[in-house]
């Protein structure tokens, strides 16, 4: 058996990419456990030229198998290289001793999934412990903007080459000033294990949120990432309803394989409804282009009433 990299070697191995030392990070609570650990809240000294402590999260990989070591640097390696303002910031990593951790920028309004849950009609607040209406729905304008940043996302992601496979509201986060980033914290899996399908033993896939090539042929491309796409317009029209709520994974396969597609949401204009329809092309080559979804989400943003912005 191979044996398991020890600090100073993943440490050359990782040459490319920032460390931070483990005595600039100052855990202050958990924010959730995943599959591989938990991911903290965290002030992180020496971050920035500037001495300012940041506020970052802290993603732990609890069992350092060979196989998680490899995964954590090739992981690494590629946040590294992924650099773009509507992609969670990755600041580095820390291999001084156990366990290995990554560090991200801090999204103060969490995921996506949970926001728009939170700001849809339904969503009450408590107030000295009483059930209040919340007052802060997402109008129209605030609905295009957080598509339009997710879209922008996608065109520097498919610019790389690079293939997400795992695109929904609850891998994307908010941050002020109604600031979306996609990121994938790999916790949504344990969280969110609802909208996960259980293949042979161990793998979990999103089906709700997957083209027929990918559930039938696990096929993931750029083409495949715009179908999830269209399934993400949807939950945001929607204030962050499951897409297929009332089926069961396999009646959601049957569906999607027999080529039904999602309702227009009651909120959703026209023109955005047919965007996700263009999302949703049996054909992957027949399905819009991630950058002229993103063009026509951007002009009916400007076209759109401005709403006072919720977040400030």
């Amino acid at each position: 058996m191979a044996r398991s990299k020890s600090p100073e070697e993943l440490w050359k191995v990782l040459q490319d990419v920032q460390h931070v030392k483990r005595r600039d990070i100052v855990l202050k609570r958990e924010l959730g456990e995943g599959a591989f650990g938990k991911v903290f809240l965290a002030e992180c000294y020496n971050l920035s030229h500037t001495k300012e402590k940041l506020l970052v999260a802290v993603k732990t990989l609890k069992d350092p198998t060979l196989a998680a070591r490899k995964d954590f640097q090739r992981e690494a390696e590629l946040l590294t290289n992924l650099q773009h303002e509507h992609i969670v910031k990755f600041y580095g990593v820390c291999v001084d001793g156990d366990p290995l951790i990554m560090v991200f920028e801090y999204m103060k309004h969490g995921d996506l999934n949970k926001f728009l849950r939170a700001h849809g009609p339904d969503a009450t607040i408590l107030v000295d412990g009483h059930p209040m209406q919340s007052n802060g729905e997402l109008g129209l304008s605030q609905m295009l903007h957080i598509a339009t940043q997710i879209a922008a996302g996608m065109v520097y992601l498919s610019s790389q080459h690079f293939v997400h496979r795992d695109l929904a509201t609850r891998n994307c986060l908010v941050g002020n000033g109604l600031l979306v980033k996609i990121g994938d914290f790999g916790m949504s899996r344990d969280i969110y294990s609802m909208d996960y399908y259980r293949v042979g033993g161990h793998t979990m896939l999103p089906i709700r949120w997957m083209p027929p090539e990918s559930i039938m042929y696990r096929k993931f491309s750029t083409e495949s990432d715009v179908w999830s796409f269209g399934v993400i317009m949807w939950e945001i029209f929607t204030y962050g309803k499951q897409p297929w709520f009332q089926l069961s994974n396999n009646e959601v396969i049957e569906c999607i394989t027999q080529g039904r597609v999602l309702d227009r949401p009651r909120l959703c204009p026209k023109e955005v409804y047919d965007l996700m329809l263009g999302c949703w092309q049996r054909e992957p080559q027949q399905r819009l282009n991630i950058k002229d979804i993103q063009k026509v989400l951007y002009a009916l943003g400007k076209a759109a009433p401005v709403y006072l912005d919720i977040l400030g």
